[in-house]
């Protein structure tokens, strides 16, 4: 007998070697939490809730990945390298600011702004975490700052910078 799946049943990602480890700290949103989020009551007069309530219906997942273990973050770096090469993600940003290192890819949709996909890679300092953060479903660059300032994500500052270009 032979099974065959297609689809999101099995999605899994390569980020999620790093669920679950000693020394990474994890947030995981699916699409069920998000689609429980847009029904909270919010007061949508702000242009950044605005963008918050639209963005967390168009997104399918979110997962956030902290480390200040050297080890883990080396190879969160290496694991993030590779996943982008393999599915052909565009770099949109490489920045270094002091011993950080930022980088930002994604696959686009309809317009330079529309993704779906962000992957953003924080390579902290020794005291500072790094972080790898990835996002899927079908959103506008432009709107994810509101939601990692909210969710007191890094990377924001960096995100915004790119979506006014």
């Amino acid at each position: 007998m032979l099974l065959v799946v297609s689809g999101p049943f099995f999605a899994q990602s390569v980020f999620d070697q790093f669920e679950g480890i000693a020394g990474v700290n994890t947030v995981i949103v699916d699409k069920k939490m998000f689609d429980l989020m847009s029904k909270v009551k919010l007061d949508t007069s702000d242009k950044e809730t605005q963008q918050y309530m639209h963005l967390i219906k168009n997104i399918d997942n979110l997962k956030v990945y902290t480390t200040q273990n050297s080890r883990i973050a080396l190879q969160m770096r290496l694991t993030t390298e590779k996943y982008v090469k393999s599915i052909g993600l565009n770099e949109l940003l490489t920045a270094t600011e002091g011993v950080k290192r930022i980088q930002i890819y994604a696959k686009q949709c309809v317009n330079e702004t529309q993704l779906k996909e962000l992957v953003l890679f924080i390579e902290g300092a020794k005291a500072e975490d790094t972080v790898l953060m990835s996002i899927t479903g079908e959103f506008d660059l432009n709107e994810v700052p509101a939601l990692t300032d909210k969710m007191k994500i890094p990377g924001s500052a960096e995100l915004r910078k790119i979506g006014k270009k």
